[in-house]
């Protein structure tokens, strides 16, 4: 019970944050579940809840959404999603997590930095040479893999949906539609597979809905209150916070 109680505080935290920036939700969430009800019941259960929530924001939102955008993300990390589908039971998940922690970290400080710095967010996003080079269509493949291994690919699209999206409307909605269509292909997946609905999900998902709601209602409201610069340089803040915590708990599982 405890655990329960302990993975619902997580829940509602975790889409407090995401209800804000669009973003962050299973990624933080998924190294403190890991050790309450373990890595592939929390990976299961994370996608179902952000399905739930990625829905509420398009609908909520769906005037915002820049498609040319929502189709250019797809595309890249489509090519990624299904061998992170395909590699969900196999992946060193200890390891990857490691090494994507490290990376989180060194992109929310660069972020962090710029934002604190006189950069400007009209002008990174008139860069288009940056937003379309082939780092960034890597940035967007690798986030493909991981959103469909972990659904937590959310470090590596933000890296590109920053300077596209620089709007903090436009940037939430746009990735949650992303989030809405991967997690529905990865739901699909599963219910094929007939190993995601079962009565231990059930459960858990009858305990941990009504935080998800709490924190995802309140996220919503604070996000319209949020200025645009406060809240990029808080979309970099959380992003090095969730590295910092991914790589603290997975890094002890090696000692």
């Amino acid at each position: 019970m405890l655990d329960i109680i302990s993975a619902g505080f997580i829940i509602f935290l975790t889409h407090l944050l995401e209800g804000i920036s669009g973003f962050g939700g299973s990624v933080l969430a998924l190294p403190f579940l890991d050790m309450t009800i373990g890595l592939k019941t929390a990976v299961k259960l994370l996608c179902i809840l952000g399905f739930i929530m990625a829905l509420y924001i398009v609908i909520r939102s769906w005037r915002s959404i820049i498609w040319k955008e929502f189709l250019y993300i797809s595309f890249w990390a489509g090519l990624g999603l299904p061998c992170g589908m395909l590699l969900f039971d196999r992946l060193p998940a200890n390891c990857l997590c490691v090494l994507l922690g490290m990376f989180m970290i060194g992109t929310g400080i660069q972020g962090v930095r710029k934002n604190l710095s006189s950069s400007s967010p009209a002008a990174e996003c008139r860069n288009s040479d940056i937003r379309r080079s082939w780092l960034m269509r890597i940035f967007l493949f690798c986030g493909g893999i991981i959103q469909g291994a972990f659904g937590s690919g959310g470090p590596f699209m933000v890296i590109y949906a920053a300077k596209a999206l620089p709007d903090k409307t436009v940037f939430r909605v746009t990735l949650s539609l992303f989030w809405l269509v991967t997690n529905s292909c990865r739901l699909i997946n599963w219910s094929i597979q007939r190993t995601v609905w079962n009565w231990e999900n059930f459960r858990l998902l009858l305990i941990l809905f009504p935080f998800m709601i709490t924190g995802l209602l309140l996220g919503d409201l604070l996000h319209h209150k949020v200025s645009a610069h406060c809240f990029r340089l808080g979309v970099y803040t959380l992003l090095g916070t969730s590295g910092i915590l991914m790589f603290a708990v997975n890094l002890k599982t090696f000692f």
